[in-house]
């Protein structure tokens, strides 16, 4: 097999690092378990980056040969599929799964897009919703696929203006990425952090606490994406002439009723749903963390007298390489802390920053990195331990430190190939969709609003949600 150009650059840089670490003489500073940990650390990123070997296979090497060189122990690394955060998602894949066998979110669909009379309307509409898909299906590509019927629904309705239809497939996956950071569970990057904060700085983030402080974000950076959308994929002359989407175009690509009385199945969903979601937010009132909560919500879900859907059907939906991947890299991640090679890392970085300018470095890295890191879960697991560490350095506060990294790395929109959800809208078959040159006119307007709104929450508007900079 013939390596190519990058594979052959990043190999070398891996094996570089490796070698300068090997060498007692260099870095005396370091214990052994550090060395280590910043070999197998450097060896899993540099094949993230360079190569197409599958991302969980390569945090999996990792983690063993964390637990096999003594570094870390195999209850640590086995006991990381165990926390609750991943037990979370398992849980929300399983309500998530019978939310999309009752059909609501057709129906939702034809409540919300139905109301339109205008493109501006329309758009903002189908912004609202997918913001609200954030808290019924856990990660972005599980909302893509769970929006791609409402698209294709919008794009036979306006076939005969085609770059609304171009607008559309670019609005989707631009607002499923920038409004997962409404929800713990909008993206297994999410739960990277949070497990992250835990082990480095002994800092619980709860679904609660998430919420506040994402949700607005969310919200926000949404809608403005949407209008970035529309001014940079159509002309005025596209915006002008009124738009009229029927029910019964949304119920050609739906096999579940969208209008009409609802069903019994629909109803008991919709509340049990209603019900997780409203306990999830008042977890500071009950005390009952958001796992358990998730875990009685799927066994109702999926129980033969109230449920609507079977668990082993559900259990097919969860995406389990995503769970091994973040319970390795969660185990790396307690390796650079544990070992002393994160506070190494960035002890020659001059910390001596205004807090505001140490966060602007840190959200414009973050932005960046989708364009050497395309899985998003990968770099928070590289960023967020080397964030964390700078940010206890600086005199920074870390969880401030740390939310802004993953808020801005959810930006991922300048290829194709940066993210699941623009590569499924990228190619649909008989639908005119956007073009690698669509995607650089957006992110030249959109990567640096994003980054700029990302610091501006970071500075001025989460410490008055209680995470202050310092």
């Amino acid at each position: 097999m013939t390596l190519n150009l990058r594979q052959a650059a990043t190999l070398c840089v891996a094996l570089s690092i490796c070698a300068l670490l090997v060498v007692p003489g260099n870095f005396p500073e370091l214990s052994g378990d550090a060395r280590i940990t910043l070999a197998v650390f450097a060896l899993a990123t540099c094949a993230w980056i360079g190569t197409p070997i599958d991302d969980t296979y390569i945090a999996l090497g990792a983690g063993l040969a964390l637990t096999a060189t003594g570094v870390i122990s195999s209850d640590a690394l086995f006991g990381t599929l165990g926390d609750d955060t991943v037990w979370l998602l398992i849980c929300a894949f399983v309500l998530a799964a019978a939310v999309a066998r009752t059909g609501l979110a057709g129906r939702a669909a034809a409540f919300l897009v139905g109301g339109a009379r205008s493109v501006r309307q329309l758009v903002h509409l189908t912004t609202a919703a997918l913001v609200v898909t954030a808290f019924a299906v856990p990660a972005t590509s599980g909302r893509a696929a769970l929006a791609m019927p409402v698209f294709l629904a919008l794009a036979k309705a306006l076939q005969e203006r085609k770059r609304l239809v171009v607008m559309l497939a670019l609005l989707f996956p631009t607002v499923i990425l920038l409004s997962a950071v409404a929800t713990l569970i909008g993206a297994g990057a999410h739960l990277i952090t949070v497990s992250v904060l835990w082990e480095a700085a002994g800092e619980r983030i709860g679904f609660t606490e998430w919420l506040l402080l994402g949700l607005p974000l969310a919200v926000v950076s949404s809608h403005l994406a949407a209008e970035v959308v529309l001014f940079t994929t159509t002309r005025r002359a596209d915006r002008k002439g009124p738009v009229h989407i029927t029910a019964d175009e949304i119920q050609e690509h739906s096999d579940r009723p969208v209008t009409g009385p609802w069903e019994a199945a629909e109803t008991r969903c919709a509340v049990l749903l209603a019900t997780v979601v409203a306990l999830w937010c008042s977890e500071p009132l009950h005390r009952v963390p958001p796992a358990v909560v998730a875990l009685i919500g799927a066994v109702v879900a999926a129980s033969p007298a109230l449920g609507t859907v079977r668990l082993k059907d559900a259990l097919k939906t969860v995406p389990w390489a995503l769970l091994l991947f973040m319970a390795a890299t969660m185990a790396m991640g307690l390796a650079l802390a544990d070992s002393g090679a994160a506070q190494w890392l960035v002890s020659g970085v001059p910390l001596d920053l205004p807090p505001w300018l140490f966060l602007a470095v840190v959200v414009a890295v973050s932005t960046l990195a989708h364009l050497v890191l395309q899985s998003r879960s990968a770099r928070s697991s590289v960023l967020v331990p080397l964030v964390v560490a700078a940010a206890i350095g600086a005199g920074v506060n870390p969880v401030a430190a740390a939310l802004a990294s993953t808020a801005a790395a959810g930006f991922c929109h300048t290829l194709p190939a940066s993210a699941k959800p623009v590569t499924l809208f990228a190619e649909i078959p008989g639908i005119p969709t956007y073009t690698p040159r669509d995607l650089l006119r957006m992110s030249a307007v959109l990567a640096p609003m994003t980054a700029a709104l990302v610091l501006l929450f970071a500075v001025a508007v989460w410490p008055l949600l209680g995470v202050p900079v310092r």
